[in-house]
């Protein structure tokens, strides 16, 4: 296929690279120009803009940070909407709010006659450097089948979920319980801690239990050693609670875990933790139960 892509940071540029190496015809946009080089080294040919990385393209993927972030290059000043073609696809991999795709999707079928995908993913950095990301699909039935020649190379698991926005709203969900999990993997492990006991040893054992989960086999390492490198970062899981709150007091859910833990990560970023791997929702947990800090909160 020939393929757009816009938006190559954490999650983004591995995915582009899977799409060369699969044999798509790539062409690559992102804002810090910079971060074009390596994908252009590897095969991929480079875009000064977002409307010239939608031109010619059958599907363009747009992998970028917020909702403004996604109007700015698919509406602004040389945006997609300006160069994609008719019967063209664009395929909305970033997490953004429902109600705003649902708008963008009927002002770019008015502007270009072009179809939309919201498509977030779930699986971190190491799922997109693999190819093992879930995808949850919002949009028609058909347009997915026209992209899952491209998406079966970024994802092991694509799901139609439903109607334009649908997607948006299983990746809130997805956000939700990834809130939940981490703060209770962190709870959990630092009770373990406290007491003195092996904690390695007994996180083998929780894996082969009921508590085992992605969070705790990957994560909960980062919470024992108090070390939190980067997989998805916690100023972008805030953002996409943010997204799942607003959701939810428009829907009348109450969401009162999801809340707590925006308030730690809010206060992880006023720390300067924004950039770490949202695991880092254990150095709260660590630091109530006076296991401390980092060197940086200390100094």
């Amino acid at each position: 296929m020939n393929i757009g892509f816009i938006g190559l940071g954490t999650m983004g540029a591995p995915m582009a690279r899977r799409l060369v190496d699969a044999g798509h015809r790539v062409t690559v946009h992102n804002r810090t120009r910079a971060r074009e080089e390596p994908l252009a080294d590897h095969g991929a040919l480079r875009a000064a803009t977002p409307a010239e990385a939608a031109a010619g393209a059958e599907l363009v993927v747009t992998m970028v940070a917020d909702t403004p972030d996604v109007e700015e290059v698919v509406f602004g000043e040389h945006g997609v909407a300006g160069a994609i073609a008719a019967g063209a696809l664009l395929v909305d991999m970033s997490t953004i709010a429902p109600g705003a795709t649902r708008a963008f999707a009927e002002r770019l079928s008015a502007a270009a006659g072009a179809a939309w995908l919201d498509a977030p993913v779930s699986g971190g950095s190491e799922g997109a450097v693999r190819g093992t990301l879930s995808i949850m699909v919002g949009g028609d039935a058909a347009d997915l089948e026209r992209a899952r020649p491209a998406l079966s190379v970024l994802g092991s698991t694509i799901t139609h979920v439903g109607p334009t926005g649908a997607g948006q709203v299983a990746k809130a969900m997805n956000q939700v319980i990834i809130a939940g999990t981490y703060a209770a993997v962190a709870e959990g492990l630092v009770l373990g801690l406290k007491a003195g006991i092996d904690v390695e040893a007994a996180m083998a054992a929780l894996a082969g239990g009921a508590a085992g989960s992605w969070g705790l086999v990957n994560r909960g390492p980062n919470v024992v050693r108090d070390e939190y490198p980067l997989g998805f970062r916690v100023r972008l899981h805030r953002k996409d609670l943010g997204i799942a709150l607003d959701a939810a007091r428009q829907l009348g859910v109450p969401l009162p875990l999801a809340a707590l833990v925006e308030q730690w990560e809010t206060g992880l970023i006023t720390r300067g933790h924004g950039d770490e791997d949202v695991s880092a929702i254990g150095r709260v947990v660590r630091e109530q139960a006076g296991l401390g800090g980092s060197q940086a909160d200390e100094a």
